[in-house]
C-alpha cells in the first residue's frame, strides 16, 4: 500500500513575503521579465528563414534552435519551480531574468563565439546558447506566475490572469514588427540583442517592487525526484524531437520511450513515499488542476507545432519580407490584447467549463481557415483566422493557466507554474515534431505529383533535396532562374499540402479539447490546506 504524506501548510502567517510589494506594480515587473521571452518566441519565427540564409541552416538545424529551448524549458521547468518555492520567487526570477538576458547577447554573438573555440560552428554556437537561454527562462516563468499567486487574493486572480495576458499580447503584437524592422534593416542578431535592454529594466523593477514570497515550511530538495523527473522528461522530449528523423518504428525511439515509462513510474514511485516530494501528487487529486494540465499541452500542440510552418508560408511561399510577415502575424497577437482581459472577466462571470470550451471551438474553427489559405492569400484572408485564434486561445491559456496555479496550495505555487509551462512546453515540442513528420510525408506524397512526367528522371537524391526544399517553403537563395521556372511552383504546391494538413489535424485536437474543457471544475481554493500525497 502506498503510504501517505502530509505537506503542511504554512503557518498562520502564511508564507514568508519581504519587499515593498504592490500587486499592480507586480504585476507590470513581473511581465516585463515574461517580455523577453514572448518577444524571444515571437521573432525567432521572422528570424529563421534569414539564419538559414545566413548561416546555411538545415531545416534540422532550425528545429533544434527551437526544440533545444524548447527541451531545456522541458527539463527544468517543474524544478526550477521548486527552487522558487525553496529560496523565494522573488530571487530566482531575478537570476532567470539576468541569465536570459546575457544569454540571448550571446546568441547575437554566436558567429564571433564559434570564431574562438575550435570546431564550434556558428549553428552549434546558437543552438548551444538557445539550450542555455531556455533553462534561465524555466528559472524564470514558473517564479513569475508564482509571484503573482502570491501577490493577488484568489478572488482577483482571474483578473490579474487576464491583464498579465494582455500584457503579454501586446508584448507579442510588438515581437512581429520589432523583429521584421530589426531583420530587415539591422539584423537576425539584433533580435536577440534587444532582451538586453529589456532586461535591466526588468531587473531594476524587480528588485525595487516584487515583494519576496516563499514557504516556510519547505526545507530541502527532493534530489531524487529531480533526477528521475529530469531524466524522465528528457527522454520523452529527446523521443519527440529525435523520432521524425530515425522513424516512430525505429528501435531507438521505442528504446527512449520505454525509458521515459520506467523513469516516470520510479518518479511516482519515489513521490509517494518522500517527505518533500518535488511534485506532491495530491495535486492532481484536484481535477481542475489534472485536466488544467492536459488541456494546455494539447492547446500548446495545436497552436506551436501548426504555427512553426508560418514563417516560411510568409516568406518562402508567399514571397514577403520579414517585415510583412510580421504584419501578418499582427491581428493574432493585437487581438490578445483585447481578448486576454474579456477571457478573465468571462472566466470570472461564466466559469471556466463554457469559457474554455468555445474558446477551443473558435481556435478549431480559426485553424481549418488557415487550412484553406491559399499562396496568394490577402492581408484580409489570413487576417481573420489570426483574429479568431487570438479569441480563441486567450481563454484557454488564461483559464487553464489560473485553474492550475489558482487552485495550488499558495506554498507549491512555484511547483505548479512549473507543471503549467512544463505542459505548454512539452505539448508545443509535441506538435513541432508530429505535424512537422505530418507535414513532410505529406510532401513526400504530394511533389511528385505536382512535377508531372519530370518526377521520373530526377534521381532519388534530388528529389530528396526538392522535398527538403518544400519543407523550407521554396527553392534556397542561389537557385538557377530556370530550375526555379521548372520545379518552383510545384515546391510551393507541396508547401501548402503539407500545411494545410497540419492546420486540420490541429482542428481536431482543438475539437477533442474542447469535449476535454467540459468536465473543468472551477474547484475550491486550496490555500492553507495540506496537500495528502497517496
Amino acid at each position: 500500500m502506498a503510504h501517505t504524506r502530509t505537506v503542511d501548510a504554512p503557518s498562520s502567517s502564511g508564507p514568508e513575503k519581504t519587499g515593498a510589494g504592490n500587486p499592480w506594480l507586480t504585476l507590470l515587473a513581473v511581465c516585463l521579465g515574461v517580455i523577453m521571452v514572448m518577444l524571444d518566441g515571437t521573432v525567432v519565427g521572422i528570424a529563421n528563414p534569414v539564419i538559414q540564409a545566413d548561416l546555411g541552416a538545415s531545416l534540422s538545424d532550425l528545429q533544434w534552435v527551437t526544440s533545444g529551448y524548447l527541451l531545456a524549458l522541458a527539463v527544468f521547468l517543474i524544478t526550477a519551480g521548486k527552487l522558487g518555492d525553496l529560496f523565494g520567487h522573488k530571487r530566482v526570477f531575478l537570476i532567470g531574468v539576468a541569465g536570459f538576458a546575457i544569454s540571448s547577447v550571446g546568441i547575437g554573438l554566436s558567429a564571433q563565439i564559434s570564431d574562438v573555440i575550435p570546431g564550434l560552428s556558428p549553428v552549434g554556437a546558437l543552438i548551444g546558447l538557445r539550450v542555455l537561454q531556455g533553462l534561465f527562462g524555466a528559472l524564470l516563468q514558473p517564479a513569475a506566475l508564482a509571484l503573482l499567486r502570491g501577490a493577488f487574493p484568489g478572488e482577483k486572480l482571474n483578473q490579474a490572469m487576464g491583464a498579465w495576458g494582455a500584457i503579454i499580447g501586446l508584448s507579442s503584437a510588438a515581437g512581429p514588427i520589432v523583429g521584421g524592422v530589426l531583420v530587415e534593416n539591422v539584423s537576425w542578431q539584433s533580435v536577440f540583442f534587444i532582451n538586453a535592454p529589456v532586461g535591466v529594466i526588468a531587473l531594476l523593477m524587480g528588485v525595487l517592487i516584487i515583494k519576496e514570497n516563499r514557504a516556510k515550511s519547505l526545507a530541502r530538495i527532493d534530489w531524487g525526484g529531480v533526477v528521475l523527473l529530469s531524466g524522465a522528461m528528457f527522454a520523452l522530449v529527446w523521443t519527440i524531437i529525435k523520432a521524425p528523423e530515425w522513424g516512430w518504428g525505429d528501435g531507438k525511439t521505442l528504446g527512449f520511450l520505454a525509458g521515459f515509462a520506467v523513469l516516470i513510474a520510479g518518479f511516482i514511485f519515489w513521490q509517494s513515499r518522500a517527505k518533500q516530494p518535488l511534485v506532491p501528487l495530491g495535486l492532481f487529486k484536484n481535477p481542475s488542476i489534472s485536466i488544467g494540465t492536459v488541456l494546455m499541452m494539447m492547446v500548446a500542440f495545436a497552436m506551436f507545432g501548426a504555427m512553426f510552418f508560418l514563417g516560411f508560408f510568409f516568406q518562402g511561399v508567399h514571397g514577403l519580407t520579414p517585415l510583412e510577415a510580421g504584419m501578418r502575424m499582427l491581428p493574432m497577437s493585437a487581438g490578445m490584447i483585447v481578448a486576454s482581459p474579456l477571457a478573465g472577466m468571462m472566466i470570472g462571470k461564466a466559469g471556466p467549463k463554457i469559457t474554455m470550451a468555445v474558446g477551443l471551438l473558435i481556435t478549431a474553427t480559426s485553424m481549418f481557415l488557415m487550412s484553406r489559405l491559399s499562396i496568394d492569400a490577402s492581408f484580409i484572408e489570413s487576417g481573420i483566422p489570426f483574429l479568431l485564434l487570438a479569441f480563441g486561445l486567450s481563454p484557454v491559456f488564461v483559464g487553464a493557466t489560473e485553474i492550475i496555479v489558482g487552485n495550488a496550495p499558495l506554498e507549491l505555487s512555484g511547483v505548479a507554474g512549473g507543471v503549467q509551462q512544463s505542459a505548454m512546453q512539452v505539448g508545443g515540442a509535441l506538435g513541432t515534431a508530429i505535424l512537422g513528420a505530418v507535414m513532410a510525408a505529406e510532401i513526400s506524397s504530394k511533389l511528385p505529383g505536382y512535377l508531372g512526367p519530370a518526377a521520373k528522371a530526377i534521381p532519388a537524391e534530388q528529389m530528396t533535396l526538392l522535398e527538403k526544399a518544400a519543407s523550407f517553403g521554396g527553392l534556397p537563395p542561389g537557385t538557377p532562374a530556370q530550375l526555379k521556372q521548372m520545379v518552383g511552383g510545384a515546391v510551393h504546391n507541396a508547401f501548402m499540402d503539407g500545411m494545410h494538413l497540419a492546420f486540420l489535424v490541429s482542428t481536431g485536437i482543438a475539437i477533442l479539447t474542447a469535449v476535454l474543457a467540459l468536465f473543468v471544475k472551477a474547484g475550491r481554493k486550496t490555500e492553507g490546506a495540506p496537500v495528502h500525497v497517496g
